[in-house]
């Protein structure tokens, strides 16, 4: 009567969420780490965890530090933006913002709000992968579906399930370009 438990409680669990390391433990790594962005990238697109570390790592030799900016990125204690940004565009995906400056959280870490396919999701201070609606980590991020998201990646191939962002023109109108704006229109709008 008890095993029948847990099979029912791991069944509940394998709907919003499924462990998943990435292939680390594959790839020879032990401990615990940061490398969620690593983990996260290698679950979506289906390449090797280490092709992904070396990816990152890649990425980050052309980072630039500054006053606020505590040394470059790395695969294993942490990514910054630029790094992580750098190496989606070289996979060929695509961002798609859910979060503006003071819109409030309109999208959250669940099934329901999120695309289906092969998601690399932005949550605060951390990157999961989403496929098909069941978040793929090594724990369940989701804060039971409060946990709000700054946007996803998506390969380029699977944005036709989002809508359109702009509307065409009819074939008939003939394109003009805008003629450049001299320097005091720039300035002055």
């Amino acid at each position: 009567m008890q095993k029948r438990y847990k099979q029912e409680s791991r069944g509940y669990m394998g709907r919003h969420f499924q462990f998943d390391d990435g292939g680390r433990l594959a790839a020879g790594y032990q401990g615990k780490a940061g490398d969620c962005v690593v983990r996260a990238i290698a679950i979506a697109t289906g390449l090797r965890y280490q092709q992904i570390y070396e990816m990152v790592n890649g990425a980050a030799v052309y980072e630039r530090t500054g006053k606020r900016k505590r040394g470059k990125s790395d695969a294993r204690t942490g990514v910054y933006k630029t790094s992580i940004k750098r190496v989606m565009k070289s996979l060929g995906w695509v961002w798609t913002p859910t979060m503006r400056i003071g819109s409030g959280c309109t999208v959250h870490l669940r099934a329901d709000e999120l695309p289906a396919g092969r998601l690399v999701v932005s949550v605060s201070k951390h990157l999961t992968a989403v496929i098909d609606g069941v978040i793929r980590d090594t724990h369940d991020c989701s804060r039971r579906g409060t946990r709000c998201v700054y946007g996803y990646w998506q390969p380029p191939d699977s944005r036709h399930s989002r809508p359109a962002a702009k509307v065409r023109r009819a074939k008939t109108e003939p394109r003009v370009s805008p003629r450049p704006k001299s320097f005091f229109e720039w300035l002055f709008g």
